[in-house]
């Protein structure tokens, strides 16, 4: 298989978020800077700014792309699902091979959903009380849509979104906490942490026009410092995988 058809997109499906301050890190993981953590938990510039907070998720990141008329599943580094050499993967292939008309209903050519692939239990276990997809992004390049924007398109075809903690004004790491001491996606184990979005309703053409228009600004999340990563994946534990979900 040729390079470019393992990797449809040319490139990665999804990047990094950065931390806020206190976030457990890991590998590659970065903070973010001082004014991000301080719209997202505390002040936010003016009235245009909207924080989005929800519930992070603990599976595996991945995507499903539109090219050409075509639904492609791929993994976070943007190869092929069934090129994987992770089990996991190729049970999420075929699980959007049998849903490809609802994908296709969804998305435009060139554009991709981004989620989490819960199926099989990373850190967290879940008794999942919806399909093992949960989609947080809808994406065209490196290009968010807001989350108004994938709420309606995703609203009318059964796609699951992670729960929403807050929307409007800053919201603290402490009451990100308190807020996730419940999962709202079957979390048995505690859930890892949340993802602030920041929307801006932001001036089209400065200087020039006063039309203003919704975009994402930037996100930021917070990971609790006791979080152990990939706990219950074979590849760490020596042990069988645990699933969530099965076929």
């Amino acid at each position: 298989m040729e390079l470019q058809n393992r990797k449809p997109l040319g490139g990665k499906n999804y990047g990094h978020i950065p931390h806020l301050p206190g976030s457990r890190m890991g590998p590659g993981d970065y903070t973010c800077n001082e004014g991000q953590s301080l719209i997202a938990t505390k002040q936010k510039r003016d009235r245009h700014d909207k924080i989005i907070v929800q519930e992070k998720l603990d599976g595996s990141n991945v995507g499903v792309a539109r090219i050409d008329g075509k639904i492609y599943a791929i993994t976070r580094a943007g190869y092929l699902a069934e090129t994987s050499p992770f089990p996991q993967h190729w049970v999420f292939g075929r699980w959007v091979e049998q849903q490809k008309e609802r994908f296709l209903a969804v998305l435009e050519d060139g554009e991709r959903l981004c989620g989490e692939w819960l199926a099989q239990a990373h850190g967290t276990r879940y008794n999942l009380p919806h399909e093992p997809l949960v989609v947080f992004d809808l994406m065209r390049g490196q290009k968010r849509a807001t989350l108004d924007e994938l709420s309606k398109r995703v609203e009318n075809y059964g796609f699951v979104q992670p729960r929403i903690l807050h929307v409007s004004n800053p919201f603290t790491i402490e009451q990100a906490l308190q807020e996730i001491q419940v999962s709202g996606h079957g979390a048995i184990d505690p859930v890892e942490g949340a993802i602030w979005r920041v929307e801006r309703n932001a001036l089209v053409n400065p200087g020039k026009s006063s039309e203003r228009i919704w975009q994402v600004d930037f996100l930021v999340k917070y990971v609790r410092p006791e979080k152990l990563d990939g706990i219950y994946l074979p590849e760490l534990s020596g042990k069988e995988p645990v699933w969530n979900w099965q076929e």
